[in-house]
C-alpha cells in the first residue's frame, strides 16, 4: 500500500509545472511548488516561507531584493537593466459558462464566489476586480503593477513608500504565510503603525506655533 505522503495530486509545481507530492509540497502566496522548486529568481537559493518577496510573482530572496531596489531605484528592471517580463497567465472558461455564470472559485480577498466577469486571476489566486487592491492605501492594482509581501498586496507607490522608511525589508517582522491565512498579521500591524504615525507627524506640523509673550 502506498503512503499517503507519496501519493500523487492534482497540483503542479508553479515553478517546473510537474506534479506535486504531499511530502514534497510547499505553499505560498496561494501558489504551489516542489520545496526544491521554491528558489531565488536571481540567486536560485532556496528560500523559505519566512524570507522571501514577490514582485509580480516573481521570487527573491531578502538580500537580493533589498540589492535589486537600492541598484536600480525602481522595482520596474531586473539585475541585468532590462524591463522585466511579466508573465500572464491564460484562464480558459468551460464552453458553457457565461459571462454572468457562477464559479466554485472563492476571492482570496473576502472569500464570496466569484463570477467570470469580476474575476482577476494572478498567480493561481482568484479576487474581484474590487478587492484586488493595495492593503495599504486601498488604492486600485492590476496584475501587472502589483507587489505582494508575504501574501499583502501593495502597490509599487505605497510598498517602496514604506521600504524607504523602515530601511529596507529586512527590518520588517516577517511571519510565515499559512495557506490558510489571507495576510501576515504582523506585517499589516507595521503598516497601521506607520499610517499612525505619519498622520500624527501632520498633526503636529500643521499646528501654529505660539505668539510670543508680551514683554513690559
Amino acid at each position: 500500500m502506498v503512503s499517503v505522503q507519496f501519493a500523487g495530486t492534482t497540483q503542479k509545481c508553479t515553478a517546473c509545472q510537474k506534479t506535486v507530492y504531499l511530502v514534497d509540497r510547499l505553499a505560498a502566496d496561494y501558489r504551489v511548488f516542489h520545496k526544491a522548486c521554491f528558489r531565488c529568481h536571481h540567486c536560485k537559493g532556496t528560500l523559505k516561507l519566512g524570507n522571501y518577496n514577490s514582485i509580480d510573482g516573481v521570487l527573491y530572496c531578502r538580500h537580493h531584493y533589498d540589492q535589486l531596489f537600492k541598484r536600480t531605484g525602481s522595482l520596474e528592471k531586473s539585475f541585468e537593466g532590462l524591463p522585466k517580463i511579466v508573465k500572464t497567465e491564460k484562464v480558459v472558461e468551460s464552453k458553457v459558462a457565461s459571462m454572468f455564470g457562477g464559479s466554485r472559485e472563492k476571492c482570496t480577498g473576502c472569500a464570496k464566489t466569484v463570477y467570470p466577469i469580476e474575476k482577476v486571476s494572478v498567480n493561481q489566486a482568484a479576487y474581484h476586480k474590487s478587492c484586488f487592491k493595495c492593503s495599504y492605501g486601498g488604492c486600485t492594482i492590476n496584475p501587472s503593477n502589483y507587489i505582494a509581501h508575504e501574501g499583502v498586496l501593495f502597490c509599487k507607490h505605497h510598498h517602496m513608500q514604506l521600504i524607504m522608511a523602515k530601511g529596507n525589508l529586512s527590518q520588517l517582522e516577517s511571519e510565515a504565510i499559512k495557506e490558510s491565512a489571507g495576510v501576515a498579521p504582523t506585517f499589516v500591524a507595521e503598516v497601521i503603525d506607520f499610517h499612525a504615525e505619519a498622520e500624527a507627524e501632520a498633526e503636529v506640523e500643521a499646528q501654529p506655533e505660539p505668539e510670543p509673550s508680551p514683554q513690559c
